[in-house]
């Protein structure tokens, strides 16, 4: 959490200067010396004269000290103050010997209000930017693993602090979700998962966990079907958190799909780029992180989380195109791809959660298809949804926080494209395309007594190679912030 101070700190190395969008700055609360603000303003009288617009620029006051200055649009909420944190951590982390840095908050011509949502914005940018993975690099870890400590000068203390344990709880939500995501497959596999949600007890959530004998006697066949090629054990796992006391009987349910690594089981994959099927876990690891999220933030709502954790492999027990499970909700399916297991692992936790917990809606999340990545590639979430109004709410918190989705169309005609001729549905399309609706399809079917549903496929957006906005590269914990603004902004 940041540090908040009333003026410079003696120790530090650099100050940052916030301003709008103008060129000229003055100092009223006058903790800057006259000679600072005159060599202030004589670096906006350059880049006025030169006509540049630069976000981020900079100027020595010292030896030892520098002076960063962040130009800011005045109208606020025209951009993400998120990105501009992050963009100033990554500005940040290639100036050598750079540890610690004073931000000037109230140099910025906001009103209060304004002020302290910005801030509170542009630290968690900055902090979701600085998050790095090397758990288990042995050389250069320190370089590779560079923290940039800031202290911000304010008059508004309290209400920052405030802030800050809401946002707080938001990074950690995402740093967890990165987390599971980055595990190797020979670390995270579905028993090591359940011990990793279990630590969440110490927060106040309940967590409950299913092994597969008790799997077999609900018949969670579809969801078991996935993992009998694996030597590691199939669960499923409920994550419970009740924030709103009096009125448990309508949470809110959040479903993930949990495969810890996929072969594509006897449907082998190909061996390129088969090691980045560690993170089809990624719906899960979405979960997870929201309910901590919600849980550190003491959000007022009831919620559950429920994740299917699996492990597709090709052995000698493996199931065979052709093989015809029941699942949890009575229909057969027959399984014509084991590479499309993400759904299978779904059909039953959908069922279950809509029967067992009668929820107000079910969001699943889940690295669905290669289909949507062909869609809609890096920039969108495909949005899925039997629900008007849920799915309105959630392109509306995606905008919010600027993870994008986007909705596709759901239609009974496409069911056609997945009735079997020998069981009830069939697992995959193969002669009419639309491979990320008819996945949506075959979801929808197991949703039994119409409860406003959403599916969002974010096999595009759950991992990425290139470090974009709030990204540094890697695991992406997309889906946390957008979840935890649905329920705030619509549901609290």
């Amino acid at each position: 959490m940041a540090s908040f101070i009333s003026s410079l700190s003696q120790d530090s190395e650099a100050l940052a200067i916030f301003v709008n969008e103008r060129y000229e700055y003055k100092d009223k609360k006058g903790i800057l010396t006259k000679s600072l603000v005159e060599k202030i303003n004589s670096s906006l009288r350059v880049l006025k004269v030169k006509k540049k617009d630069d976000e981020i620029f900079s100027f020595d006051i010292s030896d030892k000290q520098k002076c960063y200055i962040v130009k800011i649009k005045n109208k606020y909420k025209s951009f993400f103050p998120e990105e501009i944190g992050g963009r100033f951590f990554s500005h940040l982390k290639k100036v050598k010997d750079l540890n610690k840095i004073d931000l000037y908050m109230d140099s910025l011509d906001f009103d209060k209000k304004k002020l302290v949502n910005f801030f509170s914005e542009f630290c968690l940018g900055f902090n979701l930017k600085s998050y790095t993975f090397n758990k288990y690099k042995t050389t250069n870890k320190e370089k590779i693993n560079k923290k940039i400590i800031f202290k911000i000068i304010t008059s508004h203390k309290e209400n920052m602090q405030n802030n800050d344990k809401y946002y707080d709880a938001i990074k950690e939500g995402v740093f967890l979700t990165r987390d599971l995501v980055s595990e190797p497959p020979n670390v995270l596999n579905p028993k090591k998962y359940t011990e990793e949600i279990k630590k969440l007890t110490k927060l106040g959530l309940k967590v409950e966990i299913l092994n597969e004998s008790k799997l077999k006697k609900l018949g969670m066949n579809s969801l078991l079907g996935v993992g009998q090629g694996s030597e590691n054990e199939t669960f499923l796992v409920v994550i419970k958190w009740n924030g709103a006391k009096n009125n448990f009987g309508k949470p809110l349910a959040f479903v993930g799909k949990g495969v810890c690594f996929d072969t594509g089981g006897i449907s082998l994959k190909p061996a390129k780029f088969m090691e980045e099927m560690k993170y089809d876990m990624g719906g899960s690891a979405v979960v997870v992180g929201l309910m901590k999220s919600l849980a550190l933030r003491k959000a007022k709502v009831n919620a559950i989380g429920v994740v299917g954790l699996v492990e597709n492999m090709p052995d000698g027990n493996a199931q065979r195109p052709g093989d015809i499970v029941k699942s949890y909700s009575g229909k057969t399916i027959e399984v014509l791809n084991t590479d499309a297991e993400g759904r299978l692992v779904l059909a039953d936790a959908l069922t279950y959660t809509e029967e067992k917990f009668k929820p107000k809606f079910i969001i699943d999340l889940a690295t669905l298809t290669g289909a949507i990545i062909m869609a809609l590639g890096e920039e969108y979430a495909g949005l899925f949804s039997n629900n008007d109004e849920l799915s309105k709410n959630i392109f509306k918190a995606s905008e919010n926080v600027n993870e994008k989705v986007w909705r596709l169309p759901l239609h009974k005609n496409y069911d056609k494209l997945i009735d079997s001729s020998i069981a009830d549905v069939q697992n995959i399309n193969y002669v009419g395309g639309a491979g990320s609706i008819t996945a949506a399809q075959f979801l929808q079917r197991f949703i039994i007594n119409k409860t406003p549903w959403a599916h969002l496929d974010i096999a595009g957006m759950a991992f990425s190679k290139k470090a974009a906005n709030l990204n540094p590269g890697g695991a992406t914990g997309f889906g946390v912030r957008l979840l935890n603004n649905l329920i705030k902004e619509y549901y609290e």
